[in-house]
């Protein structure tokens, strides 16, 4: 696709924030960006089988298979080469990156991040553990954050965020689902699309 900004989803797991940005690509909500590859560290990743049936170019890089972060970080920046990558976005993907490799992407890795940053973000932040800690915590108000990615887990520039309210009864699973639902497949298609617009009209930082 012309004059779009070729981007790679990274994922880990189940794909549903890829798949918002599938669909969003598919109704013309992210009209900058083309999604043009998808990686996964996980083999077997339902991603992968999201990927596949959208047409998406689609690989597994394991970190076990090329031992060190450094070989793991290496086979990724070649495969974004390859694919002419542009922009980059972290749906759920669940390894650290390193400062080498985001200052070579600085200001084009996005992620989203299922509480309202700087509440429960950070290492060891991650899937549930948000909504656990959230409920725990009491907070009447949560939601989702899609920021810039730096050396500092959860530690870059906010794009968007959105609330989300906290019902009573709230279990950490039907928390997870509104936060998503709410929040997530929102903001990571109008963040794609708001960085991607920007990086196409030239300017260094979105």
């Amino acid at each position: 696709m012309a004059g779009r900004i070729k981007t790679a989803v990274l994922v880990s797991g189940g794909g549903t924030n890829l798949q918002a940005l599938i669909d969003a690509q598919a109704d013309g909500r992210i009209a900058s960006a083309e999604i043009a590859l998808v990686l996964s560290n996980q083999a077997g990743a339902y991603a992968l089988e999201r990927a596949a049936r959208a047409g998406i170019p689609h690989e597994t890089v394991l970190r076990r298979e090329l031992g060190s972060r450094e070989a793991f970080e290496a086979r990724i920046v070649s495969l974004l080469e390859e694919h002419g990558i542009g922009l980059i976005v972290l749906a759920g993907f669940l390894a650290i990156l390193s400062e080498d490799f985001t200052r070579r992407y600085d200001h084009r890795i996005l992620n989203i991040h299922p509480s309202l940053i700087p509440s429960f973000c950070g290492e060891g932040y991650y899937g549930l553990r948000v909504h656990e800690a959230a409920l725990a915590r009491g907070v009447k108000v949560t939601g989702a954050t899609v920021h810039f990615v730096n050396e500092i887990p959860d530690g870059g520039e906010i794009i968007l965020q959105k609330a989300v309210p906290v019902e009573a009864g709230d279990t950490p699973e039907v928390l997870q689902r509104r936060v998503m639902e709410q929040a997530e497949w929102q903001l990571l298609p109008m963040a794609v699309e708001k960085v991607a617009g920007k990086l196409l009209a030239g300017e260094e930082r979105a």
